[in-house]
């Protein structure tokens, strides 16, 4: 995978496993901020509030650095770890998973537990449509209007997206393209007279 794209999950999705009368319901979301994660924990702690536990794990961001995982109660590691390797096994980002135990009255025993979130977490992630984004930048240029056809060249060559445009004797365009191809689309854009970046 290119360092400028990451996967994440299109909508949200749900899973569902039993051991020994524990009943692991299991729920992938996509998520953008850590506000989100909390608001979605909080979301479903108060409509299974009758659940023993409650445990999550996410990972936020392209360069999937910032991630966090909570065991809820259950022994150190048996819970919100093996949540966080799922999502890590399936190079997922901006997405939390979270999964609700309903306790059978049979322990499962740590190996037990991990395999249980683990097997949860992966049924939600299995259910979930994924998809493929790629890292994006904006660049805003300045240019006279004698020199829109120039630019306008350089755009139809790299096709970036066309977020905000303003033609008057100076011009100003927003553009919108992979990072992996930002630095190319500015030296394109410079080249030609009156372009300035903004």
């Amino acid at each position: 995978m290119a360092g400028d794209s990451y996967k994440t999950i299109r909508a949200a999705a749900e899973g569902y496993y039993t051991e020994k009368r524990s009943r692991f319901l299991s729920f992938a979301v996509p998520v953008s901020s850590v506000e989100e994660v909390k608001e979605w924990v909080d979301t479903y702690r108060k409509k299974y509030y009758d659940a023993r536990h409650v445990c999550w794990a996410y990972m936020l961001g392209a360069g999937r650095k910032n991630f966090r995982s909570v065991d809820d109660g259950e022994p150190s590691s048996t819970a919100g770890k093996p949540i966080l390797g799922q999502i890590n096994s399936h190079e997922l980002t901006d997405i939390l998973i979270i999964v609700v135990r309903y306790f059978g009255g049979i322990e499962l025993g740590t190996s037990g537990l991990i395999t249980a979130y683990r097997t949860a977490a992966s049924e939600a992630i299995a259910a979930a449509v994924t998809e493929e984004c790629t890292v994006d930048e904006d660049i805003t240029i300045v240019f006279e209007y004698p020199y829109l056809n120039g630019v306008m060249r350089v755009v139809k060559e790299m096709h970036p997206q066309i977020l905000s445009q303003q033609f008057e004797m100076t011009c100003e365009m927003t553009l919108r393209i992979r990072r992996s191809n930002a630095e190319s689309l500015k030296n394109k854009l410079l080249k030609v007279e009156t372009v300035r970046l903004k």
